[in-house]
């Protein structure tokens, strides 16, 4: 349907909110196909699809990725896992800030880092890419390194030379035990930094 609106009206909100503070996007970083479904790499992927089980609302294509939508407390929020593949995710990133009106301030990326351990969760509203090449191409492309980024640890448990292979690696038997737990507290995260803001839900969420 929302793709048959589009073809019909060209590129229609997604948000019947107009008020840009009351409006979020929640950006998870991955890449798309089934060989890339359970690895660590996509744990931006994994982290909005349960939010959607728990939310009730689904994703559909659209330009440059997969969408969907739900409010909570009174605040709109669109849900975005890129079709671009992981290196050239800045560009959904900007493309939806823009076809929403979306502030700097209420966006949110959700990617995986190899220098927490597995589950760890920081929240920071600026920072280096830290190698990251999802968050390095954000970077590039919002031409600024302050923008609220959500890391959940996968650890790193490999060899020189091995990153690469590690972070497209599938979840090892405990990880897969705990991460119920753990997405439930990322659920709860990105909830409040809807509603409390960033830097109450980092006093909050920060080390958990």
């Amino acid at each position: 349907m929302f793709q048959f609106i589009q073809r019909l009206f060209g590129r229609p909100s997604l948000l019947e909110e107009t008020d840009p503070m009351k409006k979020f996007l929640i950006v998870g970083l991955g890449n798309i196909g089934s060989d890339y479904d359970e690895t660590r790499h996509n744990i931006g992927f994994k982290v909005l699809d349960f939010l959607a089980e728990q939310e009730a609302f689904t994703f559909e294509s659209a330009k440059l990725g997969s969408v969907g939508s739900f409010k909570h407390k009174g605040k709109s929020i669109i849900c975005l896992k890129p079709s671009t593949y992981m290196n050239l995710s800045g560009k959904a990133v900007k493309y939806w800030m823009e076809q929403e009106n979306i502030p700097l301030d209420n966006l949110l990326i959700i990617t995986d880092d190899i220098n927490l351990p597995f589950g760890t969760i920081r929240l920071k509203t600026k920072g280096s890419d830290g190698g990251h090449n999802g968050l390095k191409d954000v970077q590039n492309v919002l031409q600024t390194v302050t923008y609220n980024r959500f890391r959940f640890g996968v650890g790193s448990d490999f060899g020189k030379g091995r990153q690469v292979d590690y972070v497209l690696g599938k979840w090892n038997t405990e990880e897969v035990k705990a991460m119920p737990d753990r997405l439930m507290i990322a659920a709860d995260l990105v909830r409040s930094f809807v509603f409390a803001g960033v830097k109450n839900t980092m006093n909050e969420f920060n080390g958990k």
